[in-house]
């Protein structure tokens, strides 16, 4: 679990000693599963508050650096080989996406297969789906069925400072 004080201060650093910190800045955002943001069109780089508080220390280092791959690589390089030069050169050593855990206690769509596995949404469910799980296509058999619940403020406040 990362000091969120500790996660600024490391990412300021990172700007100033990579990029130019009167044209980048570094924030918090509220995404409950994208752990960072690298935003071209305000030069922002933002982590979540919400995973940031359940990662250690050398996760959230290794997301800055990601971020911060991007923001030298430039808008076009994406996660291609420009990009990937540039996150080795800093320290990367992640892959392009997260597979750590995501908040889905603020996740307001809950659903259930037949079969008893739980899934998260953080959008309300369009269309009628399977569960994944159980079969790799779409099974009637193995419908989920989703419920909606309520995420309060107090919620929020426990997801961003702590570990479930």
């Amino acid at each position: 679990m990362s000091d969120l004080v500790k996660v600024r201060l490391w990412a300021d650093s990172l700007i100033k000693l990579h990029l130019d910190p009167s044209v980048w800045s570094f924030g918090f955002d509220n995404a409950k599963r994208r752990a960072g943001l690298c935003n071209f069109t305000t030069h922002r780089i933002t982590v979540s508050r919400y995973l940031a508080a359940r990662y250690d220390d050398d996760d959230v280092h290794q997301i800055l650096l990601h971020e911060v791959a991007h923001a030298l690589a430039g808008q076009r390089a994406g996660h291609g080989p420009a990009w990937q030069r540039v996150a080795a050169d800093l320290g990367y050593v992640g892959s392009r996406l997260h597979h750590g855990e995501t908040a889905d206690e603020l996740a307001p769509w809950v659903g259930a297969c037949p079969s008893g596995h739980t899934l998260y949404r953080h959008r309300k469910p369009r269309h009628v789906t399977s569960c994944g799980v159980c079969s790799r296509s779409f099974d009637p058999k193995f419908t989920i069925t989703w419920q909606h619940r309520e995420i309060t403020p107090s919620m929020r406040q426990r997801a961003a400072a702590a570990t479930p």
